[in-house]
């Protein structure tokens, strides 16, 4: 499990620096719609990180809720 989510933080780090390359490149735009491919890039990439950030969540709660991982905080105090 612990692998599991150091991959998915590498996926999602990643995706946000590939998002950041093509934000910062230079494109030349696209003559059958109109739209700079940088931008198609850019947006692929951030949905990218979005969909492993979701995933990384879900799985987080399922785990939990399977008893794969538990809680490690601290105690609540009364």
């Amino acid at each position: 499990m612990k692998y599991f989510v150091i991959v998915a933080f590498v996926a999602i780090i990643g995706s946000l620096a590939a998002a950041l390359v093509f934000m910062m490149r230079g494109g030349v735009h696209d003559d059958k719609d109109g739209e700079a491919p940088r931008r198609r890039h850019m947006a692929r990439a951030l949905a990218f990180r979005v969909g492993f950030s979701v995933l990384l969540f879900v799985l987080v709660l399922v785990a939990y809720f399977m008893g794969w991982i538990q809680p490690t905080g601290l105690p609540l105090q009364r």
